[in-house]
């Protein structure tokens, strides 16, 4: 049993990234990475994630622009993802990265737009994989 904002943080992880994406981490955890996953857990999705003072979306756009900024490819990639989940759009996420070309770096920004372009393509595919399997 965690402390409320771990808990508070769980459920926040759950929304933002999904079932499948926390069930796995949680998988792999090991003793080593235990504390590590803790802390992010309660610090990050607990506290600054759960504040009301922005939206999902905005934290979505907040998150891809700054990590972006600072080259952590997997992730970007990962927070693109979160976006099918907090609202944020393909056109949330453009402006989040023409800004980061402006504030943080041309060659930042064209790493990630390669990123964000194979990662929606791939949600994209995934979409439309699921979708005729229930046809």
């Amino acid at each position: 049993m965690g402390s409320l904002r771990y808990d508070t943080g769980m459920q926040v992880r759950r929304a933002v990234l999904g079932d499948a994406h926390v069930d796995r981490v949680e998988a792999d955890k090991t003793a080593f990475d235990a504390p590590f996953q803790e802390l992010i857990t309660e610090a990050a999705w607990g506290h600054v994630w759960a504040r009301p003072q922005l939206s999902p979306r905005e934290r979505t756009i907040v998150t891809i622009a700054l990590l972006a900024a600072l080259g952590h490819d997997e992730e970007v990639a990962m927070h693109v993802r979160a976006s099918a989940n907090t609202g944020a759009s393909k056109d949330d996420v453009c402006e989040a990265l023409m800004h980061v070309a402006i504030y943080a770096g041309v060659p930042a920004a064209n790493r990630a737009v390669k990123i964000v372009k194979q990662t929606f393509a791939e949600m994209d595919t995934e979409h439309t994989k699921m979708a005729s399997e229930e046809d």
